[in-house]
C-alpha cells in the first residue's frame, strides 16, 4: 500500500522528505547492525529531475555521517559522467562533491557512449556484491506519463521479471540510450519514496495511488518491501 504525504508546495515536500531521510539514516547508523544489510552502512539508490536533484541540495548540511552510505543510482543516460546529462554527474554536482564521502562508495554505471553491454553487467554484479540484501531507501522522480528510473509504459524494460539492471536503447524520452534498475530491483529496497510535484503528473500520482497496471503506469510497481510513500505537492495531488 502507497502511504501518501502532501505538501503545499516543492519546498516543504522537499524540507520534509530530507528531514525523514537523515533521520532514517541516522538511525541505522545509531545501530552496529542496522540497514538491510546488517553492518550499519545504509545503501541508498538516488534519482534525478528537478525534485530529485533539489532533495540532494537540501541534503549538504545535514551532519550524515557519509563515509558509513553507499550510493547506487536508479538510471543513467549512455553519456560520460562528465556530460552534463549524467545522473551521476548531476548528483556530484549537488550533493556528492559538497560532502566526505569517499569515492570507492558511490557505484556509478561507468557508461562512455559506447556499447552498454559490458558496463550493465558490471553494475548488476556491483549491486548484488555492495547490496546483497537490497537498499535500503530507493528515491525515485516520476514523469508525467508515470515512468521511473527509464522504465516507460508499454516496454520491454518494465516488463522485465528477473534481471536487476538492464540496456534501454530505445527510451521514448532522450537519449535513447540508457541503463537502469528494474522493478525486480526496486522491489529489493526496504523503503520506496517518491518525490513528485507539478500538475503534469497528477494523472500518473492518482493511478499509483490506485495500484494501476505497472506495464501502463510504470511507478505503480515501485513498491518497497517496509514502506512505500508517495511525497507529493498539491498541484500533483489533484487525483490523488
Amino acid at each position: 500500500m502507497v502511504s501518501v504525504s502532501r505538501f503545499p508546495d516543492l519546498d516543504s515536500l522537499i524540507d520534509a522528505s530530507t528531514k525523514r531521510f537523515t533521520e532514517t539514516i541516522s538511525a541505522i547508523h545509531a545501530d552496529p547492525v542496522g540497514g538491510v544489510n546488517g553492518d550499519g552502512t545504509a545503501r541508498v539508490v538516488l534519482t534525478g529531475g528537478t525534485a530529485g536533484i533539489r532533495f540532494l541540495e537540501g541534503l549538504r548540511g545535514s551532519g550524515i555521517d557519509w563515509s558509513r552510505v553507499s550510493i547506487f543510482f536508479g538510471d543513467e543516460r549512455n553519456v560520460p559522467v562528465t556530460d552534463p546529462d549524467s545522473n551521476e554527474g548531476q548528483a556530484r554536482a549537488a550533493l556528492l562533491d559538497h560532502v566526505a564521502i569517499p569515492e570507492a562508495n558511490i557505484h556509478g554505471y561507468g557508461l562512455t557512449g559506447a556499447d552498454m553491454s559490458a558496463p550493465v553487467e558490471r553494475y548488476e554484479q556491483t549491486v548484488g556484491i555492495a547490496a546483497p540484501e537490497g537498499f535500503d531507501i530507493h528515491l525515485l522522480g516520476m514523469g508525467g506519463e508515470g515512468h521511473v528510473n527509464s522504465l516507460f509504459p508499454d516496454t520491454d524494460a518494465v516488463r522485465e521479471t528477473e534481471r536487476l539492471v538492464i540496456a534501454v536503447t530505445d527510451s521514448p524520452k532522450p537519449p535513447a540510450e540508457r541503463a537502469t534498475l528494474t522493478l525486480p530491483a526496486v522491489a529489493r529496497a526496504q523503503r520506496v519514496w517518491l518525490l513528485v510535484s507539478g500538475a503534469e503528473k497528477a494523472e500518473a500520482a492518482g493511478e499509483l495511488v490506485r495500484g494501476a497496471s505497472p506495464e501502463a503506469w510504470p511507478a505503480a510497481g515501485a513498491k518497497g518491501r517496509e514502506e512505500t510513500i508517495l511525497f507529493v505537492s498539491e498541484d500533483a495531488a489533484a487525483e490523488v
